[in-house]
């Protein structure tokens, strides 16, 4: 698995501003999805594309085209809803499919409670998305779900990652013969006792949403 932690001033300036536990929902939100869009510029440095011809105003040339079928986002319930739209801004005709996936607070394991995705992912690059990599379980499962599906390339995009998290994606998704890659914007110093990112920035869900009980 490939590891990429972005090193961009603007990344890190409005991944602070994230962190301040007075910045509200709507800033939240805002600041997620243009984090996501300048993530997403570098994870999809290798989307796949194929040559066409383009007719300009003067002549013809040529030029790329997203290959069919085309990459796959797929945001992992509850949280990562929050990252779609930044997604999408730089891959408007991406297909969107999701995961509903929650963490069980007793064990830390990831359970699937929802999902919908088409029944093969054969030749699809697929770009998941969640906002915190803290235990692993989550994404490790998702990413396995996937290529039991088909999936040929899966890139993983977060906001913060744990090392304990990385450590546990790369065992759990060893057995994996695709390309896998992870894009986060920031690799903090560890986790909590209760399976938290430290420092962190809290939960995401309920700074992107509020608190529902």
């Amino acid at each position: 698995m490939r590891v990429h932690v972005a090193d961009h001033p603007l990344i890190s300036h409005k991944l602070s501003v994230l962190r301040d536990a007075s910045t509200d929902s709507p800033t939240f939100r805002r600041l997620t999805e243009e984090l996501v869009t300048l993530l997403a510029y570098e994870a999809t440095r290798e989307v796949s594309v194929e040559p066409v011809e383009v007719t300009t105003p003067l002549t013809t040339t040529e030029g790329v085209r997203l290959t069919s079928p085309g990459p796959l986002v797929v945001p992992i319930l509850r949280a990562g809803l929050g990252m779609l739209e930044g997604m999408q801004r730089l891959l408007p005709t991406a297909e969107v499919g999701f995961l509903g996936m929650i963490r069980n607070e007793t064990t830390f394991e990831a359970e699937t409670y929802a999902e919908r995705l088409p029944d093969r992912l054969d030749g699809r690059q697929c770009y998941v998305l969640d906002p915190m990599l803290a235990t692993g379980g989550t994404l490790a499962m998702a990413i396995d779900f996937l290529v039991k599906r088909g999936a040929r390339e899966i890139t993983a995009i977060t906001l913060l990652s744990a090392p304990e998290g990385i450590e546990r994606l790369e065992r759990d998704t060893a057995h994996i013969d695709a390309p896998l890659n992870l894009f986060s914007a920031g690799l903090d110093e560890r986790l909590d006792e209760n399976g938290y990112i430290v420092p962190g920035l809290g939960d995401a869900g309920d700074r992107l949403y509020g608190v529902v009980d």
